[in-house]
């Protein structure tokens, strides 16, 4: 709806406030002659407020002046510095080559197993997949589940070292804020450790021989 009243408001406003034709007008405006003629007569537009465009920044006041002196003049739209730098980016979809989306299962598998705190989502954008690929993978019913093995997104090619830190922090942080709402306390330094780093039960200490009693005496001695 915007886009449709927008330029016939800017050109409410010209036709009001301005000496320009109505070639120049409708040029500006992207509209028909007749259409600025029609504002013009209070054909059309006839509900529509006036849109200042020096004051919306698509015309500077030099323009005006100069197309206002020379009706062969046809005035440019000003681009906003500020509008350019708000506009959103949407980032296209990331294209993963043939010959690399057979080892996407072993990302997949690699982020299942190490980074269960990244979302799906963000998995799902980062190796070019689908959700429904990670929940195969996930619960083994994926057709080649037998020869998928975890291995590093980064060492398959599929992403940047830079791009795995970036979505892997993000979910760590998010991980830690929302333990923090729910008081768990994660212990400090690295949690994914292999065990031969973090020691097993194997490695614990042999339990201390019972010790004799206060009387010097053992269990055979008092038999």
């Amino acid at each position: 709806m915007t886009q449709i009243l927008m330029p016939k408001a800017t050109a409410v406003w010209l036709v009001d406030n301005t000496s320009l034709t109505f070639d120049q007008i409708a040029d500006f405006c992207g509209l028909h002659p007749l259409e600025v003629k029609g504002i013009a007569d209070g054909e059309v537009a006839r509900d529509i407020r006036g849109a200042d465009p020096i004051a919306n920044g698509q015309l500077n006041r030099d323009e005006l002046d100069a197309a206002e002196k020379n009706p062969a003049y046809r005035m440019k739209v000003q681009k906003s510095r500020h509008a350019e730098l708000l506009k959103p980016v949407k980032k296209a979809p990331r294209y993963t080559p043939v010959s690399r989306r057979q080892d996407r299962p072993d990302a997949i598998a690699w982020f299942v197993r190490n980074h269960p705190e990244v979302p799906d989502s963000q998995v799902a954008r980062l190796l070019g997949t689908t959700k429904a690929t990670i929940d195969q993978v996930r619960d083994r019913t994926h057709w080649n589940s037998p020869n998928i093995k975890p291995v590093d997104p980064v060492t398959l090619g599929l992403a940047s070292q830079l791009e795995l830190d970036a979505v892997v922090r993000k979910a760590a942080d998010k991980k830690a804020k929302d333990d923090a709402r729910r008081g768990i306390v994660e212990p400090e330094g690295d949690t994914l450790r292999p065990a031969s780093e973090t020691g097993s039960a194997q490695d614990d200490p042999e339990p201390e021989a019972t010790h004799a009693d206060d009387s010097g005496h053992d269990d055979e001695d008092e038999a």
